[in-house]
Parts: C-alpha cells; structure tokens; sequence
C-alpha cells in the first residue's frame, strides 16, 4: 500500500510501516528525525498523490480537552475552529482508509471533527505508561491490544516544562505504531 503519515517528524509509525513492505511517507512542517521517505512542507499539498491510507496526528494544542479553559480567557476560540476544521478536512479528504489521532478533545472541538470510535492506552501495547489517545477511523478495524502491562504511570503528562515537551510529548508510541501497521497493513 502507498501510506501517508500526516504531520509526523519522528518517523516512528512511517517506519512501522516500511518495515512490511509499504510504500510509506511521514510528512510533516519540520524534517524528518530519522531516515527514511519524508516530504517536508504542509500535509495538504500531496492529499491527491494516489494514497491507499492517511494517517495523521493532527496538533492538539487548541483541541485538546486539557486546553479547554484557555479558549476564552485568552480568545483562542478561532484558532480552535480553525484547527478542528483542518482535522475534519483530513478525515474527509477522500482517502479510502483513515485513522485520524489525537487526545481527548474538549465539546466545542468535537462538535466541528465529530466524536472518535476508540480510545487506545501506550499500556495497552507494551508501555507501562498512561496517555489517553483517541483514533477516527474510516475504513479500519480498532486496534486490538497486543501486550497489556502493569505499572502504568503519567510520564508524558509529568514531563518537565522546556522548549521541546511538545516533540516528546506528540511521539507515538513504537508498540502503537507496531499495532497500526500489523493490523492496518
């Protein structure tokens, strides 16, 4: 299959992917972390390049339900609408099989992406960590357990404030992304 990994710079779950034989693609604003097909730019640009499957992590910052209380209080409202609408427009971008990610959202983004179909846990596929991650599918089976682990724990929630929490926090899990491409692919 020729698979699009939107809006991912580390190359976790596009390597996943390569691994089995897939014609995989990570795409994302900044380069790629790791070797390996990558277009850097804005993933709206190659949508129409013949994709058998999209997948994407789109940015959570204004969508996120833990963000939830600074849309008003800081006038990020707009901002929010746009980003949902973007998340939307994948979802919708004609692709036979889709798998949209991100966290929880809060009601107001919900309201514009439309509600997911499952909640998968890092624990849940061989990490002993917490973190809440929600999948859109189109045309895909949810993702069934493949290592459940004791000793869960918040890490990524814990994470010490720093200019690149965001990067550590926003990388998919190897397990996930292992689950995805031997399940999906």
């Amino acid at each position: 299959m020729k698979v699009l990994i939107g809006c991912e710079f580390s190359g976790i779950v596009r390597n996943e992917f390569s691994k089995r034989g897939h014609d995989a693609w990570s795409c994302d604003l900044l380069p790629s972390e790791t070797p390996g097909q990558h277009y850097q730019g804005d993933v709206f640009d190659i949508l129409g390049d013949g994709w058998d499957m999209l997948i994407f992590h789109w940015p959570c910052t204004r969508l996120c339900n833990s963000g939830v209380r600074w849309l008003k209080e800081r006038n990020l409202m707009q901002e929010m609408e746009q980003s949902a609408t973007q998340f939307k427009r994948l979802l919708d971008c004609g692709i036979a099989r889709i798998a949209g990610e991100n966290p929880i959202p809060h009601k107001y983004a919900r309201r514009i992406m439309g509600d997911y179909s499952q909640i998968v846990q890092p624990w849940q596929f061989g990490h002993g960590e917490t973190k809440a991650t929600c999948l859109w599918l189109k045309n895909l089976p949810k993702l069934t357990p493949t290592d459940i682990v004791e000793g869960r724990e918040g890490r990524v929630w814990k994470m010490s404030p720093g200019p690149n929490r965001w990067k550590e926090r926003s990388r998919t899990f190897r397990g996930v992304a292992k689950a995805m491409a031997s399940q999906w692919g």
